[in-house]
């Protein structure tokens, strides 16, 4: 996917950078939801190069920050939580939606969620809503020119591709939708 609109290395940084997040996960006792999240990101942010590897690193950091100390969180604290990953990475990259970045994933799947919040829904319907929104927002991708990151040097051939970022915030989403498919709360 990155081949055709990057420099072709975002799948096996993300590889890596997830397979030290499944290593990170597997060795961690805490219940802490923040501290997790927070050694989720710093795994990233250690194995995972280029602009990748500091957004989704921010993108855990930020959410484990706003979680510190909970063993829990509802839906209320997910939108929260993701709302700060939002407004740090943003700070961080100065990407907004169009730009053909995670941000184009990310931004509605948080939007979705806070729309859940208003309506009161259940958190396992709220995050399939949030990843159909991320989905969405990923394939929205395509029609755009790259702003950011190397892909803005390719600028038009960009255009007709999938944002690699946008699709790995996608996968996110639905990951957490799966997690909460078959559950009441």
């Amino acid at each position: 996917m990155d081949a055709e609109c990057g420099d072709g290395d975002f799948g096996s940084i993300m590889f890596i950078a997830f397979s030290n997040v499944r290593k990170t996960l597997q060795e961690t006792v805490s219940n802490d939801i923040g501290a997790v999240l927070t050694q989720v990101g710093s795994s990233i942010l250690s194995s995972a190069g280029g602009a990748s590897g500091p957004m989704f690193g921010t993108l855990f950091i930020e959410a484990g920050k706003a979680a510190k100390g909970k063993t829990e969180v509802d839906l209320s604290e997910l939108t929260i939580m993701l709302e700060k990953s939002v407004e740090k990475i943003r700070a961080r990259g100065g990407a907004r939606v169009g730009d053909k970045t995670l941000v184009d994933a990310l931004e509605p799947a948080v939007n979705s969620l806070r729309e859940s919040v208003t309506a009161n829904l259940p958190l396992p319907l709220a995050a399939r809503k949030a990843a159909e929104a991320a989905k969405a927002g990923c394939q929205s991708t395509k029609h755009l020119t790259a702003k950011h990151g190397k892909a803005k040097y390719l600028g038009e051939q960009t255009v007709g591709f999938v944002d690699p970022g946008a699709y790995a915030i996608a996968l996110v989403f639905d990951s957490l939708a799966a997690a909460f498919d078959g559950r009441n709360s």
